[in-house]
């Protein structure tokens, strides 16, 4: 059950601070300016992926988008620092159960000269899109989407790894070692370098290990989505029969299909691997649904999609002052006609299935979709179903698909609540237990369908998110009472990306579950410390500025933020025991 809160990412003086891989493996003490820099950066980290070691539970890995080295090299002429370090994958530890962890960084990074970063070979600056999984030998796979161009361009490389770590005495090591040493990391597929995503460019990661005793016990297996020239898209997947090492060709799972995003991969306790994905509205050809496609060679090959459930999608849409939509909003060229403050989101499928359930191939999938008949105009731009100007309430659904009989079981609400927005959901299965987690907005005292989350009439902001959870039985019946996870009701609504001018909270939450163990984590901002923009000469709202100092200039102007590390950026993964 849930006890107090346990925060993850320790960016802010506290010791150890940020370990190198190769403190972390005891390799060597080796340090650099971007881990000196992430140990006192008071930054951003959000987009959680947490898992728990099959072999032994108080081994638990957490990673995120993590921008703790923005400001590793140096300041201005203004005595502003400068933003241009890594954003990168995170990797926290704990060997107590989640009690506390050990920050660290995936090796590969620009700055990166240790041994053990010699094994990255990666060729991007920037990392995100986090995902995890282990096998049953010691090691952990963290998967990525990788991007920047380390020439400081704009082009966007698009590719997508894997990286790797294994216990450094083997499969019979000691199971505290496990997933301690990094062993390399993998490009599983290069995106083609263009400006603005322009490219051929990978995106939305996910990955599954087979730990069941099949034919394909120990393959990685990994999925991602596409973008060519920013629009088309496609669902893509490679496997590795060699524990990371190397992967297959990347092969198309989605030709059928024009818009889809989002894969998950769950594979049951047959062997069989199953491909979950969000399939958009578009061109009048297809309808928002949850897709599935099936694997009974191991990967090899796949069934044709298949269409699971339609819905009606929670997705925020706003029109920009400056002209266009966007599915963000905030201030300066990010401010939209309604006035209101928000980060994106999103509807996208999240699937899971228990491995060492052998009498069943059930895939159990959540999503957050529109609750039927509570569809009505908002009275503004914003609209949280289409661009015309329509809310509706958000809600977590569950639905069971036997894959044997291709038979779905119909969608339902976990928390069919009254008050309160639920998305982001993610769901894990252990020894015949579901386990579930959401952001919900339940204790949000501006709650409204017409408006984004947070926010009153005025665009005003309030703190309005909690983690909530809940479990029910894989066979059937129904759920618990749904449990708040989070201590802290928390304020999404601070603006902290795009030079202090737009919320970001990431595109997931998540939920691990292992040997009677089950973990949730999430993005939080009680640590964020708020402040006044000193650009607004009228302030347009209130809560979403965040701490900064911005000094006057001789030609009238305003430097940049000179006080970057002083918590106008700390958002934080947080963690906890879940039921």
């Amino acid at each position: 059950m849930p006890g107090s809160d346990v925060r993850v990412t320790r960016d802010d003086s506290s010791p150890p601070g940020y370990v190198s891989a190769d403190q972390l493996a005891g390799v060597s003490s080796y340090t650099d300016a971007t881990l000196q820099a992430c140990s006192k950066s008071y930054g951003s980290q959000n987009e959680p992926a947490v898992e728990i070691d099959p072999r032994n539970s108080n081994v638990v890995i957490v990673s995120s988008n993590d921008y703790c080295g923005v400001y590793n090299d140096g300041a201005d002429a203004d005595g502003a620092p400068i933003a241009s370090g890594p954003t990168w994958l995170g990797y926290y530890r704990s060997q107590n159960g989640g009690g506390s962890f050990v920050d660290s960084l995936v090796p590969g990074y620009p700055d990166d000269t240790s041994s053990l970063g010699a094994l990255a070979r990666v060729r991007t600056a920037t990392a995100g899109d986090p995902v995890i999984a282990w096998d049953n030998e010691g090691r952990v796979f963290l998967g990525s989407e990788s991007s920047g161009d380390p020439a400081g361009t704009s082009k966007t490389f698009g590719d997508v790894f894997v990286a790797r770590y294994v216990n450094s005495a083997g499969p019979d090591g000691a199971t505290p070692n496990d997933g301690k040493l990094f062993a390399g990391s993998t490009v599983v597929d290069k995106g083609s370098s263009a400006p603005f995503m322009l490219g051929k460019f990978n995106d939305k990661t996910a990955i599954e290990v087979d730990r069941s005793t099949s034919q394909c016990a120990g393959d990685v297996y990994f999925s991602w989505s596409r973008l060519s020239g920013n629009s088309t898209k496609g669902i893509y997947f490679s496997r590795s029969t060699d524990h990371g090492a190397t992967f297959s060709t990347p092969v198309k799972l989605t030709a059928s299909i024009h818009d889809v995003q989002g894969p998950d991969i769950a594979v049951t306790g047959n062997g069989h691997v199953y491909v979950t994905f969000r399939q958009f509205a578009a061109q009048g050809q297809q309808t928002d649904a949850v897709d599935v496609v099936k694997s009974t060679d191991c990967g090899k090959t796949f069934s044709p999609p298949r269409s699971l459930t339609t819905f009606v999608p929670y997705e925020y849409v706003d029109q920009l002052i400056s002209g266009g939509t966007s599915r963000d909003c905030g201030d300066g060229p990010d401010a939209c006609v309604s006035g209101y403050t928000y980060p994106r989101n999103g509807t996208l499928p999240r699937s899971s299935a228990d491995q060492a359930d052998t009498a069943h191939e059930w895939v159990q999938i959540v999503y957050e979709a529109t609750v039927p008949g509570s569809v009505a105009p908002t009275g503004t731009t914003f609209g949280s179903i289409d661009s015309s100007g329509r809310g509706g309430q958000a809600s977590v659904y569950y639905a069971r698909y036997d894959g044997a009989s291709g038979k779905l079981t119909t969608p339902a609400r976990i928390d069919p609540e009254t008050v309160g927005h639920q998305f982001f959901p993610d769901i894990s299965v252990s020894n015949g237990v579901l386990h579930a987690i959401w952001w919900d907005s339940h204790n949000d005292p501006n709650y409204s369908i017409a408006r984004p989350i947070g926010n009153d009439t005025s665009g005003n902001i309030l703190p309005s998110l909690d983690a909530f959870a809940s479990t029910r039985s894989a066979s059937g019946g129904s759920w618990a009472a749904v449990t708040r996870l989070s201590d802290t009701t928390t304020n999404p609504g601070y603006e902290q990306f795009d030079g202090r001018q737009v919320p970001f909270a990431g595109d997931y939450l998540w939920i691990s579950s292992q040997q009677g163990l089950t973990y949730g984590a999430w993005s939080d901002w009680r640590d964020t410390v708020a402040g006044v923009d000193q650009r607004e000469t009228t302030p347009d709202e209130t809560g979403s500025d965040v701490l900064q100092c911005r000094l006057p200039k001789p030609d009238g102007g305003l430097t940049g933020d000179t006080c970057p590390r002083d918590g106008g950026l700390d958002q934080n993964i947080y963690g906890d025991f879940a039921p």
